[in-house]
């Protein structure tokens, strides 16, 4: 497999020596919100809200919701900002991207050894604290983002503070889902999951199911007349990290489809670029295609595959069309994936803005490559992804500087640019605007990078 592929790795948690306010500032919001409902979602009003019938029409971003801080109640230290989860420092930072934090106020900040340009502390977020998915969510709102696909990586959920954060992210995702009226479903990533292990995804899936009745909620996303559950890793050809074998996939289809208690759900398949001519990052075996007449939906993994708006129109016309093609005839839809741009400079030592943004245009180049294929639905990978540099949600221009350090920005552009580009792709799809090859949202004269 290409390596442009999201880290998954979770080093040991160290222990927490103090407790940030919000959590105690949590419990008096619980208060003044009153009676709270079925597994602690508060009794509110849900505002005016995207269809949840289907996926069709959607543009839908990935939300890894795996940022932590120390001090944020979750055991984990600085998850994810950082390899060893110790407080972000030169020399010791794993994000090509810095948050934008200008809405946050003191208690979703955390801090770390960093300086902006003129002197203050840059801090990161959490996304254990409810507050932080809150706006996250508000901005898909604002913006006209349908929703997102929750990332839950099956290789950590045998680690009990792992498990636990999962289920905390996924509480605050409903709760997001609910107060702004967006969709959402989960996605597994099964990557990490050994040969034989089929059972570990079944086992959550049924208690997650039976705990949290999340398919029942009103905002969680359904395809075909089913709750839609999505897959991700399937087919894929490389040896970085131990998969599943294909007939552990399609226990574990076979049971989310059919058994009469915890089945009975549309599935969406994530799997190489190269799934139909089993070419490339794709294992070479009948038995995939097998697996993906299966599916509900399935959607091929596209981070790293091209690097130009040329190349991504190329790839549209010779792989995605094709792919639609044979999708079609087997009554199965199409969900290509789009994405900004890619980075990994200070995780892998790689090249800063590895594959550019180009203010946007590459991004774009997909959206219209997508709706000109005939795509009618569309998945944004991801929406706060900034190890990876592949973020569309408020970024800062102004990162941490000296020592030495690098990060990417969003040359000069304002902070809401890919949300906005994100918003507008979903009118794209829709129909609603049309398929311009030229970016449609201005771009200020002077941008700097």
């Amino acid at each position: 497999m290409n390596p442009v592929r999201f880290i998954r790795s979770a080093p040991s948690t160290p222990k927490v020596k103090t407790l940030h306010p919000l959590i105690f500032a949590g419990v008096l919001t619980a208060l003044v919100i009153g009676c709270a409902g079925p597994k602690g979602l508060p009794l509110e009003s849900p505002r005016p809200r995207v269809d949840s019938t289907t996926l069709t029409g959607k543009v839908m971003v990935g939300y890894q919701g795996w940022f932590n801080a120390e001090g944020d109640g979750a055991g984990r230290g600085y998850n994810h900002w950082t390899a060893n989860r110790q407080k972000p420092a030169p020399g010791n930072i794993r994000v090509d991207m810095w948050p934008d934090l200008s809405e946050f106020p003191a208690a979703e900040r955390f801090p770390t050894q960093f300086k902006h340009a003129d002197g203050t502390r840059a801090d990161v977020f959490s996304s254990y604290l409810r507050p932080t998915v809150l706006r996250h969510f508000a901005w898909m709102e604002e913006h006209g983002i349908d929703g997102v696909f929750l990332q839950r990586f099956i290789s950590s959920l045998a680690r009990g503070t792992s498990l636990a954060t999962n289920n905390a992210i996924l509480e605050n995702v409903r709760a997001g889902a609910r107060r702004h009226g967006r969709v959402y479903a989960l996605m597994y990533d099964l990557s990490g999951l050994k040969p034989g292990q089929a059972d570990v995804l079944i086992a959550d899936w049924k208690k997650l199911r039976h705990d949290t009745r999340l398919t029942s909620d009103p905002n969680y996303l359904h395809h075909r007349g089913k709750p839609l559950l999505a897959l991700w890793g399937c087919g894929f050809l490389d040896d970085d990290k131990p998969r599943p074998s294909l007939e552990d996939w399609r226990k574990i289809i076979t049971f989310l489809k059919d058994d009469t208690t915890s089945g009975g759900l549309a599935i969406m398949l994530g799997v190489p670029s190269f799934w139909r001519t089993q070419t490339r990052d794709t294992l070479q075996d009948p038995v995939l295609h097998e697996l993906i007449a299966l599916a509900d939906v399935v959607s091929p993994w596209t981070p790293g595959r091209y690097r130009t708006p040329e190349a991504a129109t190329t790839h549209a016309a010779t792989v995605w069309q094709p792919d639609l093609a044979w999708l079609r005839e087997r009554r199965i839809d199409f969900l290509p994936v789009a994405f900004p741009g890619f980075s990994w400079h200070n995780m892998k030592g790689a090249p800063l803005n590895d594959i550019p943004r180009l203010q946007g245009r590459f991004f774009w180049s997909q959206v219209t490559a997508a709706k000109r294929i005939g795509a009618d639905m569309l998945y944004v990978a991801m929406f706060d992804e900034v190890d990876e540099g592949t973020a569309i949600f408020k970024v800062t221009n102004n990162p941490p500087v000296g020592e030495g350090v690098r990060f990417a920005t969003y040359e000069g552009l304002p902070s809401d640019h890919y949300l906005r580009l994100t918003g507008l792709a979903g009118k794209v799809i829709r129909g609603e605007h049309p398929a311009t090859e030229e970016l449609s949202l201005p771009i200020p004269a002077v941008a700097t990078p």
